[in-house]
């Protein structure tokens, strides 16, 4: 073997050697794996919930007749009109999920006075009488809402309701040129709907502030009994409408208003070389 080819062979052993040490002293950096983000969970369950309520409410005459005990043998009024009144509410209700609820609700409707007049025969002569009385009811339903979604704390909604309403009306005080004949007020339950439109607002997590419009139609039914000359009468029911506000409390807090639940998972160990 030559001298060149001989340190050629050297030099490719020392070149080996070295690589091989290098190779044999490399250690794979670990892998590092990046956390997921954070995931935001919203709580969406049920829960029971009690409400009261305070409104304003106006009523619509829809007319009347009554029975007379001349020809024609009926008669109805001229005109009726029927002011506005207070009325308090309580309810309790089940939050099934973040969109639909249920409740059932009793409210009180003080007296709306009653103004109104007829026109007759009045011994030969044409005659107007001025006739006053008041109403007064309690009013049952059973209702459902449909939720939409909340912004800022503010949840818009719309519903439906069924039930009855007991009218009570004070006597009917009929009175023509001085004279006053008085016929005893009527009460009964009467059939009714409502439908709802209006807002929620997050107090806190368990208190909501409810406002909102009702409107609320009640069949008609007997008004007052019988007098000398005429009766009974009745009435051909109200529409009502209501402008609303109350207080709901919800077991448990709403899913409405509290906040979301951070999940984070667990810490990820780094793997381990030997």
């Amino acid at each position: 073997m030559t001298k060149h080819a001989r340190l050629t062979l050297v030099g490719a052993l020392l070149m080996s050697g070295v690589s091989g040490a290098s190779a044999a002293d490399y250690i794979e950096p670990p892998v590092v794996e990046i956390p997921p983000p954070v995931v935001y969970e919203e709580v969406d369950h049920g829960g029971w919930y009690i409400r009261g309520d305070i409104d304003y409410h106006w009523s619509r005459w829809n007319d009347a007749d009554y029975v007379t005990y001349a020809p024609p043998g009926y008669g109805s009024f001229d005109f009726g009109e029927l002011r506005g009144a207070w009325s308090v509410g309580a309810g309790v209700g089940y939050q099934i999920n973040r969109y639909f609820r249920t409740d059932l609700t009793l409210d009180y409707w003080a007296k709306s006075d009653f103004n109104g007049q007829t026109s007759g025969v009045c011994g030969g002569v044409p005659c107007t009488s001025s006739d006053v009385s008041a109403y007064s009811a309690w009013l049952l339903m059973a209702n459902a809402y449909a939720e939409f979604g909340t912004w800022h704390g503010v949840t818009p909604y719309v519903g439906a309701g069924i039930g009855g309403a007991r009218i009570k009306w004070d006597d009917l005080r009929n009175t023509v040129g001085g004279v006053t004949t008085v016929h005893e007020g009527s009460a009964n339950w009467r059939f009714a709907w409502a439908l709802m439109a209006g807002a929620s607002y997050c107090v806190t997590d368990n208190i909501l502030l409810d406002a909102g419009y009702r409107f609320t139609h009640v069949n008609g039914g007997r008004m007052f009994e019988y007098a000398p000359i005429a009766g009974p009468g009745f009435d051909e029911g109200f529409d009502v409408h209501e402008v609303r506000a109350g207080l709901r409390y919800q077991f448990g807090g709403s899913s409405r208003c509290a906040p979301p639940i951070a999940y984070e998972p667990p810490p990820i160990e780094p793997p381990v070389y030997k």
